[in-house]
């Protein structure tokens, strides 16, 4: 006998932020804040470094935060990341 399989859906968000600027503090701070808010409604949370200034965080690939676009918030940040979940 066998049980159906239930559809499969991984939520990942991804913190990319510029190593030579000094970011990485910055991302820990915004990943602690998402893992206190929404962990039991995540399967991934990602930092990757990156550079040229970029801090961007998405969720399954969509934006929801881009330092070069929008204030820094760590609340609205994981306000944006609790929508999207």
């Amino acid at each position: 006998m066998s049980t159906p399989t239930l559809p499969f859906s991984m939520t990942e968000v991804e913190i990319e932020y510029c190593v030579p600027c000094g970011f990485r503090e910055r991302a820990i701070d915004v990943q602690r804040a998402i893992l206190n808010g929404v962990e039991s409604e995540l399967d991934r949370v990602v930092l990757t470094m990156g550079d040229h200034g970029v801090f961007r965080v998405t969720v399954d690939g969509e934006p929801v935060y881009q330092k070069s676009e929008d204030e820094y918030d760590i609340d609205g940040i994981v306000r944006q990341v609790r929508q999207r979940v």
